[in-house]
């Protein structure tokens, strides 16, 4: 009885798969990034959101072939120290950029929970309640990991269901009180080419997710077809839902009050325009989406940054594990540095972190294809337009960040700076045969 349940459990499904990275992308960041998109090229917002679906299909081209080729449920990290196993500067810079990018989103998450969750009680929308709220969350979910695994996972499983059902409810209560018309012009003045082509990078890491399929390697049936079926269908379904929201948002919701209250787009005004029970299901939708992101992120981050402590690139009591599998000082540890992201920065400088953490580890992901493409059998043109589209990418957030708000573009170098110097301390304290 015991060897078939152990059996089953290691034979997960397509239809598991797809959930599994759907858990991951589709949490705060279609709620996070609306504002922010219709904000600077309004009604062109569902085209950057189309670009950015595009781009991360381009991106997870590599992830897929590497995959295929090294057989590793380490992903990103694992890849890039298999395919340079000398480079032990980069293969740790890498190691931090991933994990410290988890906790970017983490924390991006927990802001869009608070947001939409302080916007409903008056005497909690003020900035210093969202961050006790974001906190408060994130503590939940820690000690929800920290507790069971197999209590997180079915909680994870129902919560993954349930908001892609109500993500497409709310598209369709939008829809039906919206007018097309509100949509046009698509391209207003403010839209010129370069600015969609930004915002397009910024809504990137609203697909990040995808990765956590490849941590299932090992519990997966046939990976070798339904890894690259999994990624791409998620990949496409969450643009899909991404895009009729924008859409049906757009139609329904003037700009103006979008944009007024960007932090919490979708609830803004909702109940002027849906009636108390649309307003309900957009709030619930909200706040199921976002929590079932911040759990799957903690539980996946928190043993990667194990993995990563095990090399010796992090302090090697975060690779500690209690119960046998549970990383907790791991888990606790991601949960405190989102906190302090949250505490020193707002939705923009989170949001823009995240994205060019993970244009960055995509953009090296497709050179390390690039480098492997006889191996991975990879196209030489699907391979190059991902490096060079992701390039670019990150070359237009860069120049956004350092011609908009210098600030807050120092900021995000001064937490870049911190992690490379956290990462050569410990690739040099490393020992060599461990590599």
């Amino acid at each position: 009885m015991v060897k078939l349940t152990r059996k089953r459990k290691k034979a997960l499904g397509l239809g598991e798969l797809i959930a599994i990275a759907l858990g991951g992308m589709v949490g705060g960041g279609i709620f996070s990034i609306l504002g922010i998109a219709t904000e600077n090229i309004g009604n062109a917002t569902p085209v950057a959101i189309l670009i950015g679906g595009v781009l991360a299909l381009f991106a997870a081209y590599s992830y897929v072939k590497l995959a295929l080729l090294y057989q590793d449920e380490g992903a990103t990290y694992s890849f890039f120290k298999k395919a340079f196993p000398q480079s032990k500067t980069t293969s740790s810079i890498i190691g931090w950029l991933i994990v410290f990018g988890y906790i970017s989103t983490l924390a991006l998450y927990a802001f869009t929970f608070a947001s939409y969750f302080c916007s409903q009680i008056e005497a909690l929308n003020h900035p210093i309640w969202q961050k006790i709220i974001s906190g408060l969350i994130i503590t939940i979910f820690a000690v929800i990991n920290l507790v069971s695994v197999k209590g997180m996972g079915k909680l994870e499983d129902l919560m993954v269901y349930s908001k892609i059902v109500i993500l497409l409810f709310i598209s369709g209560l939008l829809a039906g009180k919206g007018d097309i018309q509100n949509l046009l012009p698509v391209f207003e003045s403010q839209s010129s080419l370069t600015q969609i082509l930004i915002v397009s990078s910024i809504t990137f890491v609203a697909y990040e997710g995808f990765q956590l399929v490849i941590h299932a390697y090992n519990e997966m049936a046939n990976p070798q077809k339904n890894i690259p079926k999994a990624i791409y269908s998620s990949i496409g379904i969450a643009t899909f839902l991404y895009l009729i929201l924008s859409i049906a948002a757009l139609a329904t919701i003037p700009k103006e009050i979008i944009i007024a209250d960007k932090e919490y787009a979708l609830a803004a005004g909702a109940k002027t325009y849906l009636g108390n029970f649309g307003q309900f299901i957009v709030i619930f939708g909200a706040l199921l989406a976002t929590s079932s992101a911040i759990s799957g992120t903690l539980f996946g981050a928190s043993r990667l940054m194990a993995v990563v402590a095990n090399d010796g690139y992090f302090p090697r009591p975060l690779g500690k594990k209690i119960k046998t599998y549970i990383p907790h000082n791991a888990i606790i540890t991601m949960s405190i540095f989102a906190f302090v992201l949250l505490a020193t920065g707002g939705l923009q400088v989170i949001l823009e972190f995240g994205s060019i953490t993970f244009i960055i580890v995509s953009l090296l992901m497709a050179y390390t294809n690039f480098r492997k493409r006889q191996e991975t059998h990879s196209s030489l043109l699907l391979t190059s337009v991902a490096f060079f589209g992701l390039l670019l990418a990150g070359l237009l957030i860069v120049y956004f960040e350092y011609t908009e708000n210098k600030e807050q573009f120092l900021y995000i170098i001064s937490i870049y700076i911190l992690l490379g110097l956290g990462a050569i301390f410990y690739s040099k304290k490393n020992d060599p045969e461990r590599v």
